[in-house]
């Protein structure tokens, strides 16, 4: 199975978005910080908190995320998720719980080529896209 697996990067607050979107998709999330590591002594006690990998698996779906960066982290509009699903229900679910906080770009509905569409941005400013086949 080939998979496109979205990767986020975060400016120190990596736990709490991953576990934000555990609780809106479920999954299971596995966190590792700088703390955690081999050789974590020689890191800055500011930074041991920081997410070096995390990663929330469900069914077909892979979100990761980190807290390390090399350079600032400027969030942009060039990166969407987009969550496809086969079951109405659950994408309203997804959707309903992903827009909390966060804002509807784009309503979920039927679209003119008959499928269930819409996106949003989530309190993280992450923009995402939703697609369910009708």
């Amino acid at each position: 199975m080939n998979q496109i697996v979205t990767y986020l990067t975060f400016n120190g607050n990596c736990k709490e978005a991953m576990e934000f979107y555990q609780g809106c998709l479920g999954g299971e999330l596995n966190v590792q910080t700088v703390g955690q590591t081999p050789g974590s002594y020689d890191f800055p006690e500011g930074i041991k908190n920081f997410v070096v990998h995390a990663s929330l698996k469900k069914d077909n779906m892979v979100l990761m995320g980190t807290d390390l960066r090399d350079e600032e982290l400027l969030r942009g509009n060039s990166v969407s998720i987009l969550l496809n699903c086969d079951s109405e229900r659950h994408i309203k679910e997804y959707y309903k719980n992903l827009k909390a906080e966060g804002e509807a770009t784009h309503p979920l509905e039927v679209t003119h080529w008959g499928d269930l569409f819409g996106g949003l941005i989530d309190k993280y400013g992450n923009q995402w896209l939703f697609h369910c086949r009708k």
